[in-house]
């Protein structure tokens, strides 16, 4: 279980983290990442039976997580509870979210920005924020388009999948385009959510 603390950009997960591991028979981060992504279809089955609601609360937030990993992980849905290498410090994560979400009901009462930069601003804040042990860019990408259908209105984002044929390039210009966002500078994360 040690290659699940190896791939490039991701946060390690703690002991107690790892404890919360469902299915004892995962051995490799392939097949982490493939009960994942089982667990991750059947949240965007959910998402397209759901009742439409506010998706702009904390609440809706953290069930999205639960749906997307809550047949792996016993955490999922819960803000984690340690510091890791990114984000704000654990005892923060309510608050710095609730801020998150004003400011982007504003950006939309106000068109502050286009719809594409309010889902940009609102996916990089998200990853940044960094709410729960793992799972956190694959969420805040569902949560985006979630964002962008059912408030904004506008298609999902391409997050420039068909564009690069490794897995491992469209990572590191996806975390490229974060870093530049870090600095207040979207361009590049504009760039990479429409890429066809």
């Amino acid at each position: 279980m040690d290659d699940f603390q190896n791939l490039s950009g991701a946060t390690p997960l703690d002991p107690d983290e790892m404890e919360g591991l469902k299915i004892g028979h995962i051995t490799t981060r392939e097949e982490l990442n493939r009960f994942e992504q089982d667990n991750i279809n059947e949240a965007l089955q959910w998402l397209e039976n759901r009742r439409k609601q506010d998706i702009l609360t904390e609440k809706f937030i953290k069930v999205l997580h639960q749906k997307m990993f809550g047949k792996v992980w016993r955490w999922a849905g819960l803000f984690r509870r340690s510091g890791k290498n990114i984000g704000v410090d654990w005892s923060q994560i309510s608050i710095q979210l609730h801020a998150l979400l004003q400011d982007v009901r504003y950006w939309i009462d106000n068109k502050t920005y286009s719809e594409d930069e309010i889902a940009v601003r609102f996916h990089h804040k998200l990853v940044w924020l960094h709410l729960f042990p793992n799972g956190n860019g694959r969420h805040a990408r569902l949560m985006t388009d979630v964002l962008l259908k059912d408030v904004l209105k506008q298609k999902s984002f391409t997050w420039s999948v068909s564009i690069i044929t490794s897995k491992n390039q469209v990572r590191d210009l996806y975390l490229k385009a974060l870093r530049q966002a870090d600095k207040n500078d979207y361009t590049m994360l504009l760039d990479f959510v429409r890429s066809d």
